[in-house]
């Protein structure tokens, strides 16, 4: 039974070997309209074939064949015998047109089975000027060897491109072939493209150049490729690549004059010929990419995918773990910038290991955990630019959660308690600018400054005024004081009152000739105290004049005579009664107020002038200082587009905010945040710059200045300043220059107080204590305002400018033909502005060093 299985397996496997005997076709697929060429049919097997059939058709010519050959061979291996045949037909044909045809196939039996070959497809190309490998050939090589020389056509260079337009980050291949069709022995001086503003990858570099056929331009060449590249655009606008260029060694066959004309038959004479070619130089239109690029966006540019996982879920403190990050896909995955991984508090990361593979980038990140507890890293995002929907993908991962145990060297065992637990300094992870402002702001038309503005003189004059004021009138108090009739003007109507309140007693008692009595002198001493009269001049005629002088009307005047007329009547006449007596009581009363309040109002209105002179001196400064309607709606729209990464839509809003013409040191420094994440840097400059011109005290607009320099190419020392200049800078800085402006006019109203107390004290101590403050306040005077101009002067000079240019070149005078170029500048860079004529500014550096650039190449701060 097993020796039966054996002979069928055998059996089996000998007809497995004859199944797979099948017929081979060999044939060039491309083919000179004048040339001869070969079609081989190859049989192999352990059967030699029979009853070979094939037709070649009508579009090629039967030159000759079949010729067959055959072979055969027996190999013993570990006393295993094998025996194979080869069999082979030959076909010579030459096309009769041009143009694509099929050759149909062969057909053969071998072992009593029939096999067959598949058609083939030759291509027949024009003959002319040469390429064929007699016709052609020959008519190439008469025609060196009569002119010596190569023509273009029979050799030259070719670089093609993938494409000659992309975006920043596009990969495009380039490849760069030989064509000929004449004998070249060899090479020398290959240039290739140096490939200036791309990043490239050399992809084939072939050590030994074969030769295949091709069809260019309808015509039969041999071609080889001599290099193949990846390139990447690295910057936008026009890029030139320049030409390739070789030398070709070619053998130009010689002939030769006189002797046997088997001479040239038996013998042939070569001489080599150097021909330098050169390839086209191409240009690529390289666009930028679009704004609003996504925080993780890590410079990728095609069709990508992310895959993210921890090396391990569950670790111990203090043990290395790793988070891989791959991201394949198509593109320019050689330039992939490692993503932004953000890890647990207290977690140590370490450098970034970088793995590059075929299509495929892997970013790993190794770590060790310190503190023991339940943490999730991620998700991890990742953003490229699609070239295909011409939009920015963000790629995100799930969040993986990690298990960190407490380790062995921190836990003391069962009681839990931590030993030897090591303190350290609390390090920084990282580093960024400040956040935003986030309140809205107060903005203003003019820059926002109270100091030396219309509010601020009005408020330093109106000080003026007040104590010119006060000192005329505590003068005029300290001299009444020494005035006795003064004294008794002032007194005049309380000493009425009082004799009048005499006079009422007498009136309780009905005592007529007392009342009358003493009515007459309350009124005539009223008269006297008032008008500062005689005795003698008080006539009622004297007395109502002066009355109607010192502002009281005439029909008060006349009833205050009338009064005395009354009093002077009722002492010689008849008693008229106590009703009569109580009305020129109550009249008394009502003409001493009227007469009091009439001379005071008159005295009180060269005062209302004065307030009226004040009230106008501060009206245009209350008019500016007005609050004006902001756009708080387009603030918070880009403070909420910050919030969440849109850095170009925060921009945008706040720019809008910008274009309406008013000013604030919180919008300067938002719009300089947002430029800083969109990696403009010489803007972010510019705009800090500009914050810190209108607050130049604040310490978040000094740290994102000072870390966004950190960013430019250029590094210039400047010169220092003498050392006082730099202590009143430094000083100038502790407070804005409003702060220094209402701390001025503060000490200046105590300095005039403390005036008012020298000049007018009355004791010496008093004096000399006014004397000295008045100093001292004088002097703290002048260093508030000193600093207040200085921040102000700071804040409105327009001398300073940011260069915006990616990179210029500093003229030594203002034209761009017959000037040198003195050095070169960065986005970024600090100048300070001198002068200008026409288009060209003369700027100078920070170190001293001075030229001239164009004035589209900065802004003004």
């Amino acid at each position: 039974m097993k020796r039966i299985t054996a002979i069928l397996i055998l059996c089996i496997a000998a007809l497995t070997l004859r199944a797979q005997s099948s017929i081979r076709v060999d044939a060039p697929n491309l083919v000179a309209s004048s040339e001869q060429f070969n079609v081989t049919f190859v049989i192999e097997g352990e059967d030699s074939p029979t009853d070979f059939q094939w037709n070649p058709g009508e579009d090629f010519q039967l030159v000759w064949g079949p010729q067959k050959g055959s072979s055969r061979s027996v190999t013993i291996v570990n006393g295993k015998r094998t025996t194979s045949s080869q069999t082979t037909f030959t076909y010579v044909l030459m096309p009769k047109k041009e143009g694509k045809f099929t050759l149909s196939g062969a057909t053969a039996k071998v072992g009593g089975r029939e096999i067959s070959s598949s058609g083939i497809t030759v291509e027949v190309v024009s003959a002319q000027g040469g390429g064929s490998s007699q016709g052609g050939a020959a008519s190439s090589g008469g025609q060196v060897q009569e002119s010596g020389n190569i023509s273009d056509d029979d050799l030259f260079l070719r670089l093609t491109l993938s494409r000659t337009s992309a975006v920043v980050g596009e990969p495009i291949n380039v490849s760069l072939k030989l064509y000929q069709r004449v004998s070249v022995a060899g090479f020398e001086d290959a240039r290739f493209p140096s490939f200036n503003g791309f990043w490239s990858q050399e992809i084939q570099a072939p050590t030994s150049i074969e030769f295949t056929r091709e069809n260019y331009n309808g015509s039969l060449y041999n071609s080889a490729i001599l290099r193949t590249w990846t390139i990447i655009p690295q910057q936008s606008g026009d890029i030139t690549i320049e030409p390739a260029e070789l030398v070709c060694l070619v053998n130009v066959r010689v002939a030769t004059g006189g002797g046997s004309i088997f001479d040239s038959f038996f013998q042939d004479d070569f001489r080599t010929v150097r021909k330098r070619i050169y390839s086209k130089s191409f240009t690529v239109k390289v666009s930028p990419l679009p704004a609003g690029a996504p925080a993780s966006f890590g410079g990728g540019v095609g069709n990508f995918s992310m895959n993210a996982s921890l090396s391990a879920n569950e670790v111990n403190a203090h043990d290395a773990a790793s988070l891989k990050v791959t991201i394949s896909g198509s593109g320019n995955v050689y330039l992939l910038e490692a993503p932004k991984i953000q890890f647990p508090p207290d977690f140590e990361a370490y450098d970034v290991k970088i793995t590059d593979s075929q299509g495929a980038k892997t970013f790993e990140y190794p770590f060790i955990p310190r503190s023991s507890g339940d943490f999730t890293i991620g998700p991890v995002e990742y953003s490229y630019f699609d070239i295909n929907t011409r939009k920015y993908v963000t790629l995100k991962s799930d969040p993986m959660p990690l298990s960190v145990a407490r380790g062995s060297s921190t836990d003391s065992p069962g009681a839990g308690v931590i030993n030897n637990v090591s303190r350290r300094d609390v390090r920084n992870l990282d580093s960024d600018i400040r956040y935003i402002v986030t309140k809205t702001p107060k903005f203003n038309s003019d820059g926002g400054f109270f100091a030396f503005g219309k509010t601020f003189w009005a408020i330093a004059a109106a000080l003026a005024l007040l104590w010119l004021a006060a000192f005329l009138l505590l003068r005029k108090l300290l001299a009444r004081r020494s005035d006795v009739a003064l004294t008794k003007n002032r007194k005049a109507t309380s000493m009425a009152r009082k004799r009048l309140a005499l006079a009422g007693d007498f009136l309780q008692k009905n005592l007529y000739t007392a009342f009358y009595e003493e009515l007459h002198k309350a009124l005539l001493g009223f008269a006297g105290d008032k008008l500062n009269m005689d005795l003698a001049d008080m006539s009622k005629e004297n007395i109502g004049a002066e009355l109607c002088s010192r502002g009281a009307s005439e029909g008060i005047a006349k009833e205050f005579t009338d009064l005395l007329d009354a009093c002077d009547y009722a002492r010689y006449a008849p008693d008229a009664g106590h009703e009569a007596m109580e009305e020129h009581y109550k009249k008394s009363l009502e003409v001493i107020s009227a007469i009091d309040h009439s001379m005071k109002e008159n005295k009180k209105a060269p005062a209302k002038g004065v307030a009226a002179a004040l009230l106008l001196l501060l009206l245009p400064g209350a008019l500016n200082a007005a609050p004006q309607d902001y756009p708080d709606s387009l603030w918070n729209a880009g403070t909420a587009a910050y919030a969440d990464g849109r850095w170009q839509d925060a921009l945008d809003a706040w720019t809008q905010i910008d274009a309406l013409g008013i000013e604030s040191a919180d919008l300067s420094f938002n719009m300089g945040n947002a430029c800083f994440k969109l990696s403009d840097y010489a803007h972010a400059i510019l705009n800090y710059e500009r914050a810190l011109k209108l607050d130049p005290s604040s310490a978040d607009i000094r740290h994102n200045l000072q870390y966004a320099n950190e960013f430019i190419q250029d590094n210039i020392e400047p010169v220092p300043d003498f050392f006082l200049t730099e202590w009143l800078r430094a000083l100038a800085r502790q407070l804005p220059a409003d702060t220094w402006a209402v701390l001025f006019l503060l000490l200046l109203a105590a300095a005039l107080g403390l005036l008012l107390l020298f000049l007018l004290g009355r004791s010496s101590s008093a004096k000399k204590a006014g004397f000295y403050g008045a100093i001292a306040a004088a002097v703290l005077c002048l260093l508030c305002i000193a600093a207040s101009r200085t921040q102000y002067n700071q804040a409105v000079n327009s001398s300073d400018a940011i260069i915006v240019r990616a990179v210029t070149s500093v003229k030594s005078s203002p034209s761009g033909s017959t000037a040198k170029d003195l050095f070169i500048l960065h986005e970024g860079a600090k100048v300070h502005i001198l002068d200008s004529v026409g288009e060209w500014l003369n700027i100078e550096l920070p170190d001293g060093r001075q030229g001239w650039l164009l004035q589209s190449d900065l802004e003004i701060i």
